[in-house]
């Protein structure tokens, strides 16, 4: 049993959560939950209370039984454990990586003897991952490990905050199929779409609005029930949508020079923007990928596909300087060879980005406003004075999001689904000259999917950008982009 009763918890940010009362039950067989919501509607907190993160502002929580909490809250805390251990500069000896087979054993000694051990390893594909270094894995691996480690823990209450966010498709189907049967634990999902429904489910409904409960099914719901509840709550709206313009020529306040000779250099940019011969990635006896060309010419957009662990994000990291094969590959990035001596902002400049790790580092707490602007100084965080042009765009962009009242609210009160369209935006504030787009729409409703899509295919037209976009959902293609490199195809 777990039981909330007017329960607030301040969380790592100083955030106190609205006061939640809520009881899950743990009987066999084991009831399951689906909270849904939309973006802002206070899912995540819920999770995060029920958990037991953050420090007891209020209430009451009761828990009799072991849980577990898979969420980007748990995969960021267990990323920066592991970096802290990694600092080998406060340590009297060099520090090893931790291997995942290293975090199976401190959770479960008998791991391999779980009773759903081998189906999830299978479920999941992550059995050839065991001896790898858990801060070497991608963002996909890494939440398959921390949905192993749920399990592991043998966990009569498993909370799962958008837990197929990350996955490739294949995972996402077994992991789905496998949530139905098991009967281990009592499971408490969180829903943003109704895509997020495994099919098969039958689950009370929990529906959040405005930080709070609103409404609660009388019992567990079929399948088909919990989708035509839901298909209302997360019902879309059809306006369209506009690209606000780059800072320009007619911007008149201090820095139009800068941004002027920023719009020259783009417009000298050579036609092939990226070119890369015979690349490889390695980590020690490991190849990501290998034997792989690659060129990027303007206006020539690409998809990037490939399972979990097939290297899209350490390829892109190369692109961006924030992964140190750029330096051992012969790439080339706007007429400039990577390791012949030039400025990591001479390439950055021309880039924006919007990832999954660049979301886990954008920890300073500046508002949402100077969030967006920070995306013209390639900063985290703003640490110069806005202009009144750059504060004009901003305002452009929050409007187009629907953010307009959160402008001077910290980035980090907001949900993790605004959270991620604010980072869009500002990947996409200087109309960069490659716009690199590592699953953007991870975290986002229905709604504001749409939103996001939508923005991509309008700068895709726009023909100031060339995109670069990883995606893992068939049903998020983007109509302008029409070439697909598929990195499977380049692993051993």
């Amino acid at each position: 049993m777990l039981y909330l009763s007017e329960f607030q918890t301040k969380l790592s940010n100083q955030y106190i959560t609205p006061a939640f009362s809520l009881a899950l039950n743990n009987e066999k067989p084991p009831s399951h939950y689906l909270i849904a919501g939309r973006n802002s509607s206070g899912k995540s907190l819920l999770i995060s209370a029920l958990a037991g993160n953050g420090k007891v502002e209020s209430g009451v929580r009761e828990c009799s039984s072991v849980v577990a909490e898979v969420s980007v809250f748990r995969q960021q805390t267990l990323i920066e454990e592991e970096k802290q251990k990694d600092s080998a500069d406060i340590l009297d000896v060099i520090a090893e990586p931790t291997k995942v087979r290293e975090l199976f054993l401190r959770t479960n000694e008998d791991y391999q003897n779980h009773l759903y051990y081998n189906e999830l390893t299978s479920a999941l594909r992550i059995e050839h991952l065991l001896d790898n270094a858990f801060l070497s894995l991608s963002t996909g691996e890494t939440r398959k490990v921390i949905i192993m480690l749920a399990w592991l823990s043998d966990a009569a209450i498993i909370l799962l905050d958008e837990p197929f966010e990350g996955l490739d498709v294949e995972a996402i189907n077994a992991f789905s199929r496998f949530l139905v049967s098991q009967q281990q634990a009592a499971l408490a999902l969180t829903a943003n779409k109704l895509a997020d429904i495994p099919e098969g489910l039958h689950a009370q409904l929990i529906v959040m609005d405005d930080l709070a409960i609103t409404w609660k099914s009388d019992g567990a719901l079929n399948y088909d029930d919990l989708r035509s509840e839901l298909s209302t709550w997360f019902a879309l709206e059809s306006d369209d949508i506009d690209v606000p313009a780059a800072l320009n020529a007619n911007d008149t306040n201090r820095k139009d020079q800068n941004h002027n000779k920023q719009n020259s250099e783009l417009d000298a940019l050579p036609h092939t923007l990226i070119q890369l011969n015979d690349g490889f990635v390695r980590f020690d006896e490991r190849t990501v990928f290998e034997k792989l060309n690659f060129t990027l010419n303007k206006n020539d957009h690409w998809q990037i596909t490939g399972p979990n662990g097939s290297g899209k994000t350490c390829l892109l990291q190369m692109f961006t300087g924030d992964n140190s094969h750029c330096y051992t590959n012969d790439l080339t990035m706007f007429g400039i060879k990577r390791g012949t001596g030039e400025s990591i902002w001479d390439i950055k400049k021309h880039i924006g980005i919007m990832s999954n790790s660049l979301h886990m580092q954008y920890k300073v707490n500046a508002s949402v406003e100077h969030v967006i602007i920070s995306g013209f100084h390639d900063s985290i965080g703003l640490y110069t004075r806005p202009t009144l042009a750059e504060r004009n765009v901003a305002g452009q962009w929050l409007a187009v999001l629907g953010l307009q009242q959160k402008k001077n609210t910290p980035f980090q009160s907001l949900s993790f689904g605004d959270q991620r369209l604010v980072l869009i935006a500002r990947s996409m504030v200087k109309h960069p000259a490659v716009l690199i787009l590592d699953e953007p729409c991870n975290g986002l409703d229905d709604f504001n999917r749409q939103k996001a899509l939508k923005l991509i295919d309008k700068l895709a037209k726009a023909g100031t950008s060339t995109l670069l976009y990883v995606n893992h959902n068939p049903e998020e293609c983007i109509p302008s982009i029409r070439n697909t490199l598929n990195m499977k195809d380049y692993n051993v």
